[in-house]
């Protein structure tokens, strides 16, 4: 990724968030290619939570690519999953074109926005309640992870294991800028959290802006008194906050939404499903007729076959299919990211039954945007 090795100093830091056992390395006969993950359980539609492995530090040395090493490494790393009753792989991919041919599919996607600190204000009738306070790095890395394990989680969120905080943490300490948090307090304790810091110190000192790096709520009080908290600070000209759900309803917020504006809508994690049938079985569906799915896997063919969803539920039948796909689509599908019918006109999938990607946009639709917003 062309980043220099951490230093004597920073493995004290890197080292922590290692998961013990979860890296794999080819060797050539020097290492030449990695391939990380960590335990940890994600959301899906309706709320159930299933076993995920957060896969990262993917490369391969810059002498040894195009021999394969890559997709040893994933072959490898999904087989192992498998083995281990694994349900789905996430990651989020350094380049769009690598990953699809492993079976990951784009199931989530998110936006950047910005916002005129100094125009913006909140409507007069913004939920309110609660009090904000301010702490420093080392007290927020204590509260923030009980809050963000308490706040309720959309589909695509998923749970934070000891190893990633530690990994935020040794990025928000190497920040330029002091980074700092301000936790809500509603009337059951802490409920909500933003971490952020303050950018163009040094270059640009008078021309500042405010960076959100992770922002969680668990009530729309505590979502506005973020809010309101963030856009008060003094000194700031422009308040960004990256990688947000697309649905994130700051400009509902805003007394004149034209003060927030969308720099960038791109894609956010990349889903893989290491065991179909678990995964089918484990969300819910909404209010539609059944659709019989053939579903093709060539790197895990335990996958391949074909599965009746209904609102009731899904597993495999022997039922002639409506729609036919590989497993890179059905990962795009599963979120509700993406409607079956949309991939059809786009030829990602074929439609073998004419009334059957209507069917499926209901039942896999979502009533909120799926997001993760952890990023490793």
């Amino acid at each position: 990724m062309h980043f220099p090795p951490p230093d004597d100093a920073e493995w004290a830091l890197a080292a922590r968030y290692y998961q013990p056992g979860g890296a794999l390395g080819a060797f050539d006969p020097e290492l030449v290619g990695t391939a990380r993950f960590f335990d940890a359980e994600l959301t899906v539609p309706g709320g159930a939570r299933a076993p995920m492995a957060g896969v990262t530090s993917v490369g391969v040395r810059a002498d040894r690519t195009r021999r394969g090493v890559l997709r040893a490494l994933m072959t490898v790393q999904l087989e192992e999953f498998a083995a281990r009753g694994v349900v789905f792989a996430n990651l989020l991919a350094s380049e769009a074109s690598i990953y699809g041919r492993f079976g990951y599919g784009l199931a989530t996607r998110c936006r950047t926005y910005s916002i005129d600190r100094h125009r913006a204000r909140l409507r007069p009738d913004a939920p309110v309640g609660g009090e904000v306070e301010l702490l420093d790095l080392d007290r927020a890395l204590e509260v923030c992870p009980g809050v963000y394990a308490g706040v309720a989680h959309r589909p695509g969120m998923m749970t934070r294991p000891e190893v990633l905080w530690r990994l935020y943490e040794m990025q928000w300490r190497r920040h330029a800028s002091p980074v700092k948090a301000v936790v809500h307090h509603g009337p059951g304790g802490p409920d909500g959290f933003a971490v952020y810091h303050v950018d163009g110190l040094r270059e640009h000192p008078w021309t500042k802006h405010l960076e959100v790096l992770d922002l969680f709520a668990g009530s729309a009080a505590a979502y506005a008194g973020l809010w309101r908290f963030l856009l008060g600070i003094d000194l700031v000209d422009r308040v960004v906050a990256q990688a947000r759900p697309l649905d994130d309803p700051v400009e509902l917020l805003l007394a004149d939404h034209r003060r927030g504006n969308v720099d960038r809508i791109g894609d956010e994690h990349w889903l893989r499903l290491v065991d179909v049938p678990g995964a089918l079985g484990a969300r819910e569906y909404g209010r539609a007729a059944p659709v019989v799915l053939e579903v093709f896997d060539p790197l895990l063919p335990g996958n391949s076959g074909r599965y009746r969803v209904t609102p009731d539920g899904a597993g495999r039948t022997d039922r002639p299919a409506g729609l036919r796909l590989d497993v890179t689509t059905l990962a795009m599908v599963y979120l509700g990211t993406w409607r079956p019918s949309a991939l059809a006109a786009a030829g990602r999938l074929e439609v073998l039954d004419p009334a059957a990607p209507a069917a499926a946009d209901l039942l896999f639709a979502t009533r909120v945007a799926a997001w993760c917003g952890s990023h490793f």
